[in-house]
């Protein structure tokens, strides 16, 4: 377990004496984190690092699963999904059975917290089983810029029952919500296994054990297999690279636990990358390793992320952290962590060519890239860092308790 002082060195004094200072009219609060799903993800990885934080600074802080079957995360998912726009068959099967598990998990888990913190939407709806009897704050990751109405209404009515909801980005401030809507931005964790300082040799090994040579320059899309993630459109980008460069593509995505769509997506891009006439050039890969993901954004010389729908795009900040310039696409948070032109590049999702052609002036000056690449790592140093966010929880918190 990592303590906040692991990480002078990197964000100073300041920082962690403003923290320690806020958090002492917090001594002795017991705080809940409930989210769906132990590994995979963003919120995951957050909450993996974020909780024992809490903890090390005096805040008591928990952090529980809810538990539901095959049919409740396929139900949630399109939940998932409707919330970022596409439409939904919202049938009364779908809210009982979305409804039935949070009633039941509600039973067999007893909240007695300070303040309770549900993340995201498939435990949305513990708050109507529960008596309450202190704060509730609903967090949504989620790109909510353009929901479906009819998923929204629904959900509203759960919402109205919480005190506040955070958000990481002001497009997602919805003003049909009454609920105080406060912006907390995610942030990555530099001491992890997955942003860690890796030497050479770590990297040549990781790489080679998991079978990615290092002969030709790499571009690297590091995300779950989630057609929000266009996968399939990373490989219509590399195609056109690949007729100007020799390089190789590596698409890296873990199978999230809550997510049932996954495999789904991986087999449509395994069976698009086979029909490539150099299909040796790329690799899919959903081990479940954070080093890798580290040497793989390491070892790489262009990291893409051509997300159509992004709730913030943490994949994005470990690049930038990394040193390693960006090509993303200028959607949900990604904008707030790439200022165009000076550290990444921003497009269009649907921009094919341009995506092929800022990739290729990055592979081709190798200066540039280096340029780019140090100032998002000064982006991210100075504003997607984990101690930032254990800061912005506990003003949150002393606010609402």
């Amino acid at each position: 377990m990592r303590s906040l002082d692991d990480y002078r060195t990197i964000v100073g004094d300041h920082v962690l004496y403003n923290v320690y200072h806020k958090a002492q009219r917090l001594y002795g609060k017991h705080i809940l984190h409930l989210n769906s799903t132990y590994q995979g993800g963003g919120v995951a990885e957050i909450l993996a690092t974020l909780v024992p934080l809490m903890n090390d600074i005096g805040i008591d802080t928990g952090w529980r699963i809810l538990h539901g079957n095959p049919d409740f995360f396929t139900i949630t998912k399109k939940f998932h999904n409707a919330l970022q726009g596409q439409s939904l068959n919202l049938t009364k099967i779908k809210k009982a059975l979305y409804t039935a598990t949070n009633e039941n998990f509600s039973v067999y888990t007893h909240i007695d917290h300070d303040c309770v913190i549900i993340h995201d939407p498939q435990p949305l709806p513990l708050i109507k089983y529960h008596k309450k009897r202190q704060p509730w704050v609903w967090r949504c990751h989620i790109d909510l810029s353009n929901p479906s109405s009819e998923i929204w209404e629904f959900l509203k009515g759960f919402i109205l029952r919480y005190d506040m909801v955070i958000i990481s980005n002001e497009k997602y401030r919805s003003e049909q919500l009454p609920v105080e809507q406060r912006i907390i931005p995610p942030a990555i964790d530099p001491l992890s296994p997955k942003n860690m300082v890796l030497s050479e040799k770590d990297i040549d090994k990781y790489m080679q054990k998991f079978g990615i040579p290092r002969d030709k320059p790499i571009i690297t899309q590091v995300s779950r297999f989630d057609k929000w993630k266009d996968p399939l459109g990373v490989l219509e980008v590399y195609k056109r690279v690949k007729k100007q460069v020799d390089c190789r593509l590596v698409l890296c995505g873990s199978m999230a636990t809550d997510d049932p769509e996954g495999l789904l997506i991986y087999e449509k891009v395994l069976q698009k990358a086979n029909d490539l006439v150099d299909s040796k050039d790329v690799i899919l890969t959903t081990v479940e390793n954070n080093i890798l993901v580290n040497v793989l954004q390491r070892a790489s010389s262009v990291i893409i992320q051509k997300s159509t729908r992004e709730g913030f795009g943490l994949t994005v900040t470990e690049a930038l952290w990394k040193s390693k310039p960006v090509v993303a696409s200028n959607v949900g948070g990604i904008p707030l962590q790439i200022e165009d032109g000076k550290s990444g590049y921003l497009l269009e999702p649907r921009d094919i060519g341009g995506f092929a052609d800022k990739i290729l002036y990055l592979l081709d000056n190798p200066e540039h890239s280096k340029k780019i690449g140090d100032r998002g790592r000064e982006m991210v140093r100075k504003n997607f860092l984990i101690t930032r966010q254990v800061c912005n929880y506990v003003e949150l918190l002393n606010d609402i308790l």
